[in-house]
């Protein structure tokens, strides 16, 4: 009986998965839980035959001096340990690694799979195939390769299946959300096992390998061992992930969204990808390019919502932006009052009838009247969710940017910031709860649905304030000027003044009384938010904070962050911090 190998894990594993662990945990969700038993089940149970048969047939063994004693098929409880906290730590640094990624987005069918991924992918079957041939090889030659060679049999066999029926979707994920999480969780476990092997802890029986070192003490065999191993982690994971993805991708082919973890869950693993809606998919995929470009805030804070919610407030964001984008891009006031025309002509046809058939209405006109780049925008929009008016309130919002000019300011007074505010903010916080109402299980009374519809439109105003204290330089540019006339004149200051010099004393000051008013109603609101259902309420405490954060930036600076690029005043790093300590709290 010794405690050698048991101080690996005390040492080694265990801390690392405890952070791991640490900072998940405020990202934890039932899905994740799912995740991580369903991949730690398959990796133990297929592990075990494995390994029983390397320490029966001596290939490897234990010291008695370093186990404690107890086995399990004549493995030592460490070993078993080992298997379960190897893919915990791998799953959990993928799965931390995986946030900030929108699975759907990078579902493919046949027709729309990029040319470097139809040839990846059977290099890869190519690769996987003769690896299982070279190990069976260096079973039958006997010697030297053989505990080489039942490592590539058994792992790359595995491995083979998963990426078989996941390399599409692999493939496309960006490398940091696959490659990091095998390439980290092996360097570290060669250093670990360099280590081990250095003092005996564990060893290879000599004559079934090959002698060959990757560095120090570490044997070929068992760096290649902790490589393929995190690879079919990470394979599993993501094969779980593409079933995952398929079914919020498609709410009209999958009742059920994912997290509900329903049959749908199983038929989404099995679902054809040449029955993929591409149009939704490729739609999709321009959302959450949108909102990566114009808005690091809320595309930071929409990491943490679940799935199909997660979908449709990007989706409800795209549309926003387009329509805003239409206004704000148009080269006379003309052509900007015939886009809001066309965009309230559009939410019309849409919301015509309660049923399906408006839909048809809505995208004929769209196709006829918005150039190619909005129409899937428009025809996302998730509108059999969200009422039109707040919609329609949004585009009243935009009417009133219309009647800037080189001598109209119509921002006059607090009332007509607080009315603008209200338009292009309140409406936009109002759908955003829509939304959660209708995604999330709650057993909320009416009255306490129009409670927190009064508190999202009231936080909506905090963040518009926020936005228009951080982006005056920005908007002067552009001839407009949000800081009411009334406030301006009591620095001795006309909105003139502001467009000439944005970065004044005076304006600063004005700046500091729209922050002021953008924390009273962050303040009012701010406790309501705990009546939000529990799926979608700290994620939406993130997006707030997020933005709040900005505003603190703003008030310690004293405006210094709005140097006139109105964007990125708060660096990534404290924005992650905001959104991790905001969730730890929740």
């Amino acid at each position: 009986m010794g405690y050698d190998y048991a101080l690996v894990h005390v040492k080694y594993t265990i801390p690392l998965a405890g952070l791991l662990t640490f900072i998940s945990y405020p990202l934890f969700t039932r899905l994740d839980v799912v995740r991580t038993l369903f991949i730690v089940t398959i990796a133990f149970t297929a592990t075990i035959p494995w390994d029983s048969y390397l320490i029966r047939t001596g290939i490897w063994t234990y010291p008695p001096n370093a186990v404690l004693g107890p086995t399990l098929y004549d493995i030592p409880i460490e070993e078993l340990f080992f298997f379960v906290i190897q893919t915990y730590i791998t799953a959990q640094l993928y799965i931390i690694l995986n946030k900030p990624v929108l699975h759907a987005q990078y579902l493919n069918s046949p027709a729309t799979l990029p040319q470097w991924i139809k040839t990846a992918k059977p290099l890869g079957q190519l690769a996987l195939f003769s690896s299982v041939v070279l190990g069976a090889w260096l079973i039958a030659k006997e010697g030297e390769g053989t505990y080489l060679g039942l490592i590539l049999v058994w792992a790359c066999s595995f491995a083979l299946l998963t990426w078989t029926i996941t390399a599409q979707f692999l493939l496309a994920l960006p490398l940091a959300c696959t490659a990091l999480p095998i390439l980290l969780p092996t360097i570290y476990l060669w250093v670990v096992d360099e280590m081990a092997l250095g003092r005996g802890t564990w060893a290879i029986e000599s004559g079934t390998k090959l002698e060959l070192k990757l560095f120090g003490s570490l044997e070929i065999e068992e760096a290649t061992f902790f490589l393929v191993t995190n690879m079919l982690i990470v394979f599993g994971v993501a094969a779980f992930d593409k079933a995952v993805a398929v079914c919020d991708a498609f709410p009209d082919k999958f009742d059920k969204p994912a997290d509900a973890l329903s049959m749908s869950l199983l038929r989404a693993r099995v679902f054809p990808s040449s029955q993929y809606d591409m149009e939704r998919i490729l739609g999709i995929r321009q959302a959450v390019t949108r909102l990566a470009r114009k808005s690091r805030s809320f595309h930071l804070a929409s990491s943490v919502f679940p799935g199909r919610l997660r979908i449709d407030l990007t989706l409800l964001y795209s549309y926003c932006r387009l329509a805003d984008d239409l206004v704000d891009d148009a080269e006379t006031p003309d052509e900007a009052a015939s886009w809001i025309s066309k965009l309230d002509r559009h939410l019309s046809l849409l919301y015509k009838d309660p049923d399906a058939t408006s839909a048809p209405l809505a995208a004929k006109y769209a196709a006829e009247n918005f150039p190619e780049s909005a129409l899937s925008a428009l025809d996302l929009l998730p509108s059999s969710l969200i009422p039109r008016e707040p919609l329609a309130e949004l585009l009243k919002g935009f009417e009133m940017d219309l009647s800037f000019s080189k001598d109209t300011f119509p921002i006059t007074d607090p009332e007509d910031l607080e009315l603008y505010a209200a338009r292009v903010a309140s409406t936009v916080g109002q759908a955003c709860l829509e939304l959660v109402f209708r995604h999330c299980q709650h057993n909320l009374p009416d009255y306490m649905q129009a409670y927190l519809r009064n508190t999202a439109r009231q936080m909506g105003l905090a963040l518009q304030f926020v936005n228009i204290a951080r982006d005056i330089a920005v908007d002067a540019k552009i001839g407009r000027v949000y800081l009411p006339t009334s406030w301006l004149k009591e620095e001795g200051l006309t909105p003139k003044d502001v467009l000439a010099n944005p970065n004044s004393e005076g304006a600063g000051r004005v700046r500091r009384r729209i922050l002021a008013k953008a924390f009273d109603h962050y303040g009012e609101a701010r406790d309501s938010m705990k009546w939000i259902p529990s799926e979608a309420r700290g994620p939406m405490v993130v997006a707030v904070e997020s933005y709040m954060e900005i505003g603190r930036v703003l008030m310690r600076n004293d405006g210094a962050a709005a140097d006139g690029s109105g964007r990125a005043t708060v660096p990534k790093s404290r924005r992650i911090w905001v959104a991790w300590s905001t969730l730890m709290a929740a």
